[in-house]
């Protein structure tokens, strides 16, 4: 398939992060694009400011009728989360409309380019800021479609200057396991930062996780390279070039890690030398070791060690991913986006590295019913690294309740000096009573949506 052929590209689902991207790119090329998304944001309000048609309600007559009356020169872009029952994909189904998944386009946009995947059950999407970030402060050419808004440049898509030979353009693509999306891309580079079962609801069992990055790696290009987590088995998948990163040991790794004044500052070991005293503004272990992977992609591509220090210095971070919302002396909050145990562990550790001497308050929402049947344990112990543990109730997105899967689940295995359950109307008075000095929210659902009036709790009832 080629784009040449269509004037119009309709999406089904256009408010996702990775839908938008995909949704920005053509506007930019030239398209016209319009779109149905269930709920408005601010995400589809800005697609909207960009010249987007976008409607809210299941209603195949707001389709707009230049989309809905030339099906030969319209794409139709879904995402999997849109019902089959839904009267919009029914009806572009069942019309000549050619339907295709974000995946599959992406793939299309990406393999007439050089492209890094940054693949992972966590940590794709700051590993693959970091990576376009580098590169483009460095001055390459290079396009971004990212699962995340970047603090740097308000985005989730970087475009691309035009040239004549679009291999000479970089395509940083965050390669998402879910639903097998990242088996369209066949990257030159390729990081994969964790293999943890996730998206069991999809896979069934971590066995069919682990064979679908298999699978990844395998479509690596044979003169590209996989950077890959230390103690990944993935080696013997690809016939790319292998090399190991992680946070002390593999080719890549860190040393000399300290924190100094609630930032990270470390040097960048690599075969051919060290990158030293990188200063990361967004904390955490985990970044660092997404910072090493990142340096590692930039390096192979060419990227000075000098370039690198700076731009890792000026990184800022992504939305919803060790966001800090409030830094006082007398209150700190902070939030992020993570959804699975390991992630959690990352995160608190981390937390507590830097503020020590505070006790540490965790909101946490889970996300999915059946992830939360799937890791209800690994849940619990990673809270428990948290002096006190409010828990909400489960966010269902895309899911029906299952009979038995409440967060309950979680609460009772939480070993804390303190836990208790919440909803969301009533977490302003818990705050209140509380009187956190470092509290933090936890979770990939609607929880940031309370930010705003947390913040408010922390800042005049000290």
């Amino acid at each position: 398939m080629t784009l040449d052929r269509f004037k119009y590209i309709y999406f089904l689902g256009i408010g996702g992060i990775g839908m938008s991207a995909l949704a920005r790119w053509f506007r930019v090329n030239g398209y016209a694009v319009a779109g149905y998304d269930k709920t408005p944001t601010a995400l589809t309000e800005a697609l909207q400011a960009e010249g987007m048609e976008i409607h809210f309600s299941e209603d195949i007559e707001q389709i707009p009728a230049k989309f809905r009356e030339n099906p030969t020169e319209t794409l139709v872009i879904y995402t999997p989360a849109v019902p089959k029952d839904h009267a919009e994909y029914i009806f572009l189904t069942e019309n000549g409309f050619l339907l295709q998944k974000r995946s599959q386009v992406l793939g299309l946009l990406a393999g007439q380019m050089t492209t890094v995947g940054v693949a992972g059950t966590h940590g794709k999407t700051t590993t693959s800021s970091m990576v376009a970030h580098i590169l483009r402060d460095a001055g390459v050419n290079c396009a971004a479609f990212l699962g995340g808004i970047t603090n740097n440049y308000g985005t989730n898509f970087l475009l691309n200057e035009p040239a004549d030979d679009l291999r000479s353009v970089v395509c940083v693509v965050e390669a998402d396991e879910f639903d097998r999306s990242f088996l369209t891309l066949y990257p030159h580079l390729a990081i994969v930062t964790s293999t943890d079962a996730d998206h069991l609801d999809i896979y069934g069992a971590h066995e069919a996780v682990l064979e679908s990055f298999g699978l990844f790696v395998s479509q690596i290009e044979a003169s590209g390279v996989l950077f890959m987590k230390q103690g990944l088995t993935l080696a013997d998948k690809t016939k790319a070039n292998v090399r190991a990163y992680s946070l002390q040991n593999g080719d890549y790794h860190s040393q000399n890690l300290r924190v100094d004044n609630a930032a990270f500052v470390f040097d960048l070991v690599h075969p051919q030398g060290v990158i030293s005293d990188i200063q990361l503004t967004v904390p955490g272990f985990h970044n660092v070791e997404n910072a090493v992977a990142a340096g590692a992609v930039a390096l192979e591509l060419g990227v000075s060690a000098e370039a690198i220090r700076s731009a890792l210095n000026s990184y800022r971070g992504v939305r919803r991913r060790f966001e800090y919302v409030l830094k006082t002396d007398a209150a700190i909050l902070i939030d992020d986006y993570a959804h699975h145990p390991a992630e959690v562990q990352a995160f608190l550790s981390s937390v507590k590295a830097l503020y020590p001497d505070r006790e540490l308050t965790a909101i946490f929402q889970p996300h999915l019913f059946s992830r939360t049947r799937d890791f209800a344990e690994g849940f619990a112990e990673s809270l428990s690294l948290a002096d006190h543990v409010i828990l909400l109730d489960i966010y269902p997105a895309r899911e029906l309740p299952i009979e038995g899967v409440t967060s309950e689940l979680i609460f009772r295995d939480i070993r804390a000096k303190s836990k208790r359950q919440s909803t969301k109307a009533e977490l302003p008075d818990v705050v209140r009573e509380m009187k956190p000095s470092l509290l933090v929210t936890i979770g990939a659902g609607d929880i940031d949506q309370l930010l705003p009036v947390l913040k408010k709790e922390l800042e005049t009832n000290r």
